[in-house]
């Protein structure tokens, strides 16, 4: 059997003629599901294998810059620590509350 013949068998039985063929149909359907599933399964390993040992997926990362610079994160600080010096101000006895209501 020379491999052209075993081919074009192939290829004639995998073909629609007069009649649709529902286990040829079948057949097909569940081999490109077996082929499909087993391409995930090798891409699911390669992919595990590659994060477990530190690779990276994908493109190299960039670096990007800080989002805030460290002056406006003192300059943040600094507002706070303002605020809680005027809230102990007024726990310790230093300014004193007067209700106007009453």
């Amino acid at each position: 059997m020379n491999s052209s013949h075993f081919f074009s068998s192939i290829v004639n039985r995998l073909r629609y003629g007069e009649r649709l063929d529902p286990t040829r149909d079948w057949f097909v359907l569940i081999t490109l599901t077996i082929i499909l599933f087993a391409g995930v399964l090798v891409w699911n390993a390669w992919a595990f294998d590659t994060v477990a040992s530190g690779g990276v997926i994908g493109g190299t990362a960039t670096v990007s810059p800080p989002l805030f610079s460290q002056s406006s994160l003192d300059t943040i600080q600094t507002v706070f620590a303002n605020r809680a010096a005027e809230e102990a101000k007024y726990q310790t006895g230093a300014y004193r509350f007067v209700d106007p209501s009453q």
